[in-house]
């Protein structure tokens, strides 16, 4: 009897194992999570960092979608722009998809030929001084023309990957702030790129450079 418990021991031991899902933690329990349900985990998200009344749920889940099938993405970050929102209003969103957290909700300019109040045209032609859509990866930093500066590269094929060739960046601009828009009645325009009030753009930059993913849409 005491030979026959010993094997069965011994087979049950010898047995690979697998842990469940709610055993799992970190990265790791989120990806099967995304397996498993994506529409759920992306809903707890939504409503944990706050998003509600300020950027639609279809284009949160959009850009979660996008950041999720990004590669080379090195930060549980997701920025998305909402050009379908004037330029009057806040349409710049920093979300922090390991704690569920909006880092930052701001003003973001487009192209001076994208449109006036609202972005109605978009290009990702050299010189055409108009927005591209689509998904960006960050990249480094650099002091140009318009002072600390982000370089991007354009993931989406025919609409914004020739971002690095037309130096389509973020950086701040003293155009892009509530005193601009109460003077004028909207935001100043960039010659493409999206640029940020100046008082948060470093900070902006800093946290989302190296390797996270923008996504722009309208």
């Amino acid at each position: 009897m005491k030979q026959a418990i010993y094997l069965i021991i011994l087979i049950f031991c010898s047995l690979p194992h697998y842990a469940s899902a709610s055993t799992i933690q970190g990265p790791n329990k989120q990806h099967i999570q995304q397996q498993k349900n994506p529409d759920v985990l992306i809903q707890n998200v939504y409503e944990q960092a706050g998003l509600k009344g300020k950027l639609d749920y279809d284009v949160f889940k959009n850009g979660y979608n996008e950041y999720y099938n990004t590669k080379g993405r090195k930060k549980q970050l997701l920025t998305i722009i909402d050009y379908s929102k004037p330029s009057t209003e806040k349409r710049f969103f920093v979300i922090d998809l390991k704690n569920n957290l909006l880092l930052f909700h701001t003003y973001v300019t487009h192209g001076v030929n994208s449109g006036g109040v609202v972005a109605k045209h978009f290009s990702n032609i050299v010189n055409s001084r108009q927005t591209s859509l689509g998904t960006f990866l960050t990249d480094t930093t650099y002091f140009g023309g318009n002072g600390y500066s982000l370089r991007l590269n354009g993931l989406t094929k025919g609409k914004n990957d020739n971002a690095r060739r037309r130096y389509i960046v973020v950086h701040g601009a003293p155009y892009a702030t509530e005193d601009f828009i109460r003077r004028h009645g909207y935001l100043g325009r960039s010659w493409g790129c999206p640029a940020l009030p100046k008082h948060l753009s470093k900070e902006i930059i800093d946290t989302i450079k190296h390797g996270s993913v923008i996504y722009a849409r309208a």
